[in-house]
């Protein structure tokens, strides 16, 4: 009998539940458990397969036990022949090699059904979480939606083809097996059921003991990886450096190294003292029941007990202890199956609350005013961010919104395309509230070139045909044009199949900004929204594309907000936003007369820039 349970790192882990997930131990309720069958049930004919093919597995696996116990037998019987132990060899392999191909096949299916549902549920949380709101983005943690999608979902694998099919073919496997013991000879089938404690009790035992000191030092190593990654960061040795702390930082990682050390150590010889301690239970298991078949034998207890039958007992026995030993830890690997199950549908269940209205409309918006109405707004209803916000917007007219850092000045404009929906008031195009609009439909009539231009990782054409996937190369040629970028992209080696990068990272941040824009002019919205739209470029790219951006306002309603002045002075009213409301509003010579927070801005913010980039022009032209 081979000494179970000896590769305790990961299998004893996998018998204990942490503290954590004892705290978050999920609530196992009817709904939750039909709501997981759900995803089964599209499958429930190759399910039965499945189970079929396990229970004939685990029947066909029992001959090859019970017939070396028929060969024991024959071989103390003179009356056997070559032959019968050639045929009694052949029919146990036989019966090995149906089983083995019958598990095979079976594997195969459970795998099949396994991806089919993961395929099936990232579909599901794909599409869920495209029509999130941006709120769940900026408030979620990237990895954390990354781990949802790819990990707990992936997860799922392992519990349709290890977890449920492990529970039926344990639950078979037993089963038939004691049928099996019982068939041949009770006593001994007691005997050794009385047996099993001894080879699963000591493993239950260090396995915990085992288990709590691979978190203690799985704890130390990972303080000595933040500790290294601290200090030997560029970053961080720097610091260290310039504080000539290195012999602290020395001394302390001596300090956790050693403690680290220390409990490896401990687990190493706990580790060795199992083996010894299992080696010598699994030698009593099998001499136990020797004796008591001997003994039953030498007392005539059971005239009908032979010798074979004491070893098929003793191999079958052996064929009992994996399967007990998981089934007496169903309950932790039922219970991380409801908690990844329920990670997952926590996701599932966060209500998006900006919904495209059932038969929304579809106005012509060219010609529309935009109308903010005693609008407010908040991402945390405690504290207000917009209050009362009143003002309209003619069509074709331009509009500025400035304001000082953190006022809600991009808040203001992302209402407009409900990226986030109002607390309080509305938001019209004409007299339709955008609400009512569909959400699909207002989109496509709002173009926004936002401050942090965001590229996808692939060629230049791909980032621009996402605007407009039917768009000739003559159309995406002429918007370059105009966003003043189509000359840098012929320059390089593959054009405008050049290669981007990951977020961009390829181009300096005009070149982004100017593929934004150009994006934004192949898409040919009726509204446009610019937010900080020239802010990463120089005063040299900014008069390039201005000329561009005036062509592309031109009898579209816009806002734009801006930190230039050159861009404000163009609007045809400007609006200052200042503590969530709209606190002045007028053109530029009016708000300065008012001698209020616009003057101050333009004191403190806008006459600088001017000044340095008449500097900066004047230079330029001296050079």
């Amino acid at each position: 009998m081979p000494a179970p349970g000896m590769g305790l790192g990961p299998r004893g882990a996998r018998g204990f539940l942490t503290e954590e997930e004892k705290q978050n131990m999920p609530k196992v309720t009817w709904p939750l458990i039909r709501r997981i069958l759900s995803y089964l049930r599209p499958y429930w004919l190759q399910f039965l397969f499945v189970f079929g093919a396990i229970l004939l597995s685990a029947v066909i696996g029992l001959y090859p036990s019970i017939i070396t116990g028929k060969i024991v037998d024959a071989l103390g019987s003179e009356s056997t022949t070559l032959k019968t132990l050639i045929q009694l060899i052949l029919l146990a392999f036989a019966a090995l090699t149906v089983s083995q191909v019958i598990g095979v096949l079976e594997s195969y299916i459970n795998a099949w059904i396994s991806q089919r549902i993961i395929f099936d549920m990232k579909n599901q949380m794909f599409d869920h979480l495209q029509h999130m709101p941006h709120a769940f983005f900026t408030s979620e943690k990237q990895g954390d939606i990354i781990t949802r999608m790819n990990t707990d979902i992936s997860g799922v694998s392992t519990v349709i083809s290890s977890t449920l099919s492990n529970i039926v073919s344990n639950i078979a496997t037993v089963v038939t097996t004691l049928v099996a013991l019982f068939t041949m000879s009770w006593q001994l089938a007691i005997v050794g059921i009385l047996v099993l404690p001894l080879l699963i009790l000591p493993t239950k035992l260090v396995g915990k003991t085992r288990y709590q000191l691979l978190t203690e030092s799985q704890a130390k190593n990972d303080e000595m990886n933040q500790l290294i990654n601290e200090t030997l960061s560029v970053s961080g040795s720097l610091l260290v450096k310039l504080f000539t702390r290195e012999k602290q930082e020395y001394d302390r990682f001596v300090a956790v190294n050693e403690e680290a050390t220390r409990i490896a150590m401990r687990e190493q010889r706990s580790g060795q003292w199992f083996r010894v301690i299992m080696g010598m239970f699994t030698q009593i298991g099998p001499l136990l029941i020797y004796f008591a078949g001997g003994y039953f034998i030498i007392r005539g207890l059971d005239p009908a007990l032979r010798i074979g039958t004491i070893t098929a007992t003793v191999a079958l026995i052996n064929r009992l202890y994996r399967p007990v030993e998981s089934l007496l830890n169903i309950q932790v690997d039922f219970t991380r199956s409801l908690a990844l199950f329920t990670r997952i549908f926590d996701y599932f269940d966060r209500v998006n609350p900006i919904r495209s209205p059932k038969n929304g409309y579809k106005p012509d918006v060219q010609n529309l005013d935009i109308r903010y109405q005693h609008v407010s707004f908040s991402y945390d209803p405690e504290k207000p961010l917009l209050t009362d916000i009143n003002f309209t917007v003619p069509h074709g007219q331009m509009y500025a919104i400035v304001g000082k850092s953190g006022s809600g000045k991009s808040s203001v404009v992302n209402l407009l395309p409900r990226l986030y929906d109002v607390t309080g008031g509305a938001v019209r195009i004409g007299n339709y509230n955008v609400k009512s609009i569909d959400l699909e439909y207002l989109r496509d009539c709002i173009g926004v070139v936002t401050q942090e231009t965001y590229l996808f990782n692939g060629t230049i054409k791909e980032n621009l045909l996402y605007a407009r996937e039917d768009a000739t190369d003559e159309e995406i040629e002429q918007a370059c044009k105009i966003a003043s970028i189509h000359d840098f992209i012929v320059n390089q080696p593959d054009g405008y199949n050049t290669q981007v990068g990951n977020r961009g990272l390829k181009l300096s941040g005009g070149e982004k900004q100017r593929l934004s824009i150009a994006r934004v002019i192949l898409k040919d919205p009726k509204i446009l929204i610019l937010d900080e739209a020239t802010s990463a470029l120089d005063s040299i790219s900014e008069s390039a594309i201005q000329e561009a951006l005036d062509h592309l306002m031109e009898g579209r309603t816009s806002i734009v907000i801006a930190h230039r002045l050159t861009t404000i002075l163009k609007a045809d009213k400007i609006l200052v936003v200042d503590s969530g409301v709209i606190a002045e509003q007028g053109t530029h010579e009016e708000l300065l007369a008012l001698g209020g927070i616009y003057k101050e801005l333009y004191e403190t913010q806008f006459r600088l820039v001017l000044n340095m980039e008449n500097n900066s022009d004047g230079i330029k032209e001296i050079v």
